[in-house]
């Protein structure tokens, strides 16, 4: 008698046993909410996309799709986290992005979930480092004296050394660029900030900030440590949730419109007022709103921080 059973599909083939520890996600909850990603992240990249395409770049905006390395696909893409079984997702093309695996959920098609292990053993390095930073970065108290001395740094005696953003014109000329800087105490402890820093500026920084320091010198008062929360969630999807990933793109957004406002350019023509660091208001402003971001990426380090926790007992 001839066996008429069909194949065996590649997703059954390869369905491995339910994990322990895991929980599952209904289909009809888990499409909603990618549904609902895909919707919030086409609202904070379509801007984005448009001007790429007809070639014109904003000197704000564009800082967090052109520094970071998350393309807008990749940030529409949503992802549940580590330990979330997606229902019947077994047949859909999740199972093609990388660190997912299909298994048996008691659907007909599978669950599809991230390969903890598979993950944890290729990102390791990556997972460890970013471990380390954070927990340092969060020990340490919040210094809220810098005032963005960073961006004007990077643009001291532009007259010798070339200005960075040439289409952008300096607020205070080149000149008074320069008395600001020479007038106040530049003390930054972000290496990818220093690293811009023109050569006549990088002497005069209280410190000297280097790739292999940075885990001793992070602090959590910084802007651009707390900006980076968004590369390094980026860095551990999808073991993180997307709702979490998004949460610190949208911190970056609105740390990078302070970072600019209180840098040395005239941004106005794009309708952004200055933070004028120059004077003692402006400062006393800039340490306000420093201090207040520096609470909400608190926040979001210690999420992931739990999540990498959780990743380990999925191991």
């Amino acid at each position: 008698m001839t066996d008429r059973s069909p194949a065996p599909t590649v997703a059954a083939a390869a369905r491995a046993p339910l994990p322990s520890g895991v929980r599952i996600l209904p289909a009809a909850e888990h499409r909603s909410r990618a549904a609902d990603h895909r919707a919030a992240v086409q609202l904070r990249t379509e801007a984005f996309l448009a001007r790429r395409r007809t070639g014109v770049s904003h000197p704000v905006e564009d800082f967090l799709f052109t520094y970071y390395s998350l393309k807008p696909g990749q940030l529409a893409r949503w992802h549940p986290g580590a330990g979330v079984v997606l229902e019947g997702a077994g047949d859909s093309e999740r199972p093609g992005w990388k660190f997912y695996t299909v298994v048996d959920d008691g659907t007909a098609a599978g669950g599809a979930v991230v390969d903890v292990p598979r993950f944890c053993a290729e990102r390791g390095t990556t997972i460890g480092y970013i471990r380390r930073l954070l927990e340092s970065t969060a020990a340490r108290p919040a210094q809220l004296g810098c005032f963005g001395l960073h961006e004007w740094a990077m643009v001291y005696r532009s007259r010798l050394h070339g200005q960075r953003h040439e289409q952008v014109p300096l607020r205070l000329g080149a000149e008074g660029t320069d008395e600001v800087v020479e007038s106040l105490r530049i003390q930054c402890t972000h290496f990818d900030a220093f690293r811009f820093y023109t050569p006549s500026a990088a002497p005069l920084n209280r410190l000297q900030p280097t790739r292999e320091t940075q885990v001793d010198l992070e602090q959590p008062g910084c802007l651009h440590a707390n900006m980076d929360l968004y590369k390094w969630a980026g860095k551990l999807m999808p073991a993180l949730p997307s709702d979490l990933l998004l949460r610190c793109f949208d911190l970056a957004r609105s740390i990078r419109e302070l970072d600019m406002r209180a840098s040395p350019y005239d941004l106005r023509e794009w309708g952004y007022e200055p933070v004028r660091i120059e004077e003692p208001a402006g400062r006393a402003a800039y340490a306000r709103a420093q201090k207040e971001f520096a609470e909400q990426a608190q926040q979001l380090r210690g999420e992931i921080l739990s999540a990498l926790e959780a990743l380990e007992s999925l191991r």
